[in-house]
């Protein structure tokens, strides 16, 4: 059933994180008590919510073209199929990962589009779009994006103050201009009350932030200094759902925490809509070297000597496009091997460290 103007209600009864609430206005202006909130958030556990971003009023063309793109005929959007070479842009069908070590799938079918498209359209950096995308890339998307963009430039500020870092040492790593693996994702999930249909499974996210837009419930964070202790976030009207993701975890020594997330069908009366959610993912330049800048700080620099929470090793001068399409393609249904290859490898990505 789509999503009606009035939902009901989240539940209640149900087991929530409660997630510290930033004010990006505030950030922006350089509040110092606010920079704290942030630091507060994204070290301790990763997950915050954020409010006066300047994105509300940004996402209902955003599902609109989500809406629109995803009621294409199936083979119509095969033609735009983002592939199982580690690439991302692009459609992934529904059941295209597995989401538990059983062999389960996911029931979640999404539309990548590359930030690097969406800002030089008409011209064609990584590979072209539905329809619906191309109407709606100067109206919607890139509006979108810069918008996004914008928010998490702010946030990288704050982190570099905090870390002590030199102006720019983490932004210009993530300059808008240079070619990267950035992108929006638009997510249908179909309504269904069988609570053995995860949507996603978990895992971290492969950047460094994300911006997740959200009406239904359905995402569940994995409590610190625990294994199995799944909470909901709910959604707050006019709030983002922010949290770190594993570049930052890796370029701060673990500072800043990327924490295990995943999307379960929408909790109580929910269940019976179709549930959206569109996520901005901000990552490095794609030659960026993923390493500690251990170098640059000494802070950084005595964190790293500790195991690091990302246990999937990583090769000296391994770059952000290199573990991009290693993470990516980590728990593809139509890998060679299949889930053999998703038990060898994803079965291993656990938390090691959870203080």
């Amino acid at each position: 059933m789509p999503v009606p103007p009035t939902l009901p209600p989240f539940p209640e009864d149900l087991p929530t994180q409660d997630l510290l609430v930033v004010d990006f206005e505030k950030l922006a202006a350089e509040n110092e008590e606010e920079g704290d909130l942030l630091w507060k958030a994204a070290t301790e556990f990763g997950f915050w919510y954020m409010k006066n971003h300047g994105i509300e009023e940004l996402t209902e063309p955003m599902f609109e073209m989500g809406r629109e793109t995803l009621a294409l005929p199936m083979e119509e959007k095969m033609k735009f199929w983002q592939g199982n070479s580690g690439d991302s842009f692009g459609y992934k069908a529904a059941g295209a990962t597995f989401s538990d070590f059983n062999g389960n799938t996911d029931v979640a079918e999404f539309l990548n589009v590359s930030k690097d498209d969406a800002l030089s359209y008409p011209s064609v950096v990584h590979r072209a779009y539905p329809l619906p995308v191309q109407q709606r890339m100067h109206t919607a998307v890139q509006p979108f994006v810069r918008q996004c963009v914008r928010v998490c430039e702010v946030m990288l500020k704050v982190f570099e103050r905090k870390l002590g870092l030199g102006e720019g040492e983490l932004g210009e790593r993530h300059r808008v201009e240079r070619e990267s693996i950035c992108e929006t994702r638009c997510i249908k999930v179909p309504p269904t009350r069988e609570r053995k249909a995860t949507a996603l499974g978990a895992h971290t996210d492969f950047g460094s932030l994300s911006i997740l837009f959200n009406k239904l419930g359905g995402l569940q964070v994995l409590t610190p200094n625990t294994r199995d202790d799944w909470k909901y976030v709910k959604p707050l009207p006019g709030h983002a759902i922010c949290n770190i993701g594993d570049t930052l975890d890796l370029l701060t020594g673990g500072i800043l925490r990327s924490s295990y997330h995943r999307v379960q069908p929408p909790p109580g009366e929910q269940a019976e809509y179709e549930r959206w959610s569109l996520v901005y993912f901000y990552r490095p330049s794609n030659d960026v070297e993923i390493a500690p800048l251990i170098t640059q700080c000494s802070l950084i620099a005595d964190a790293a000597k500790n195991p690091p929470r990302i246990p999937i090793p990583l090769e000296s001068g391994t770059t952000a496009s290199q573990w991009f399409k290693k993470r990516q393609g980590m728990w593809r249904t139509d890998s060679e091997k299949g889930i053999e290859s998703y038990i060898a490898t994803g079965g291993k990505y656990e938390p090691k460290r959870l203080d």
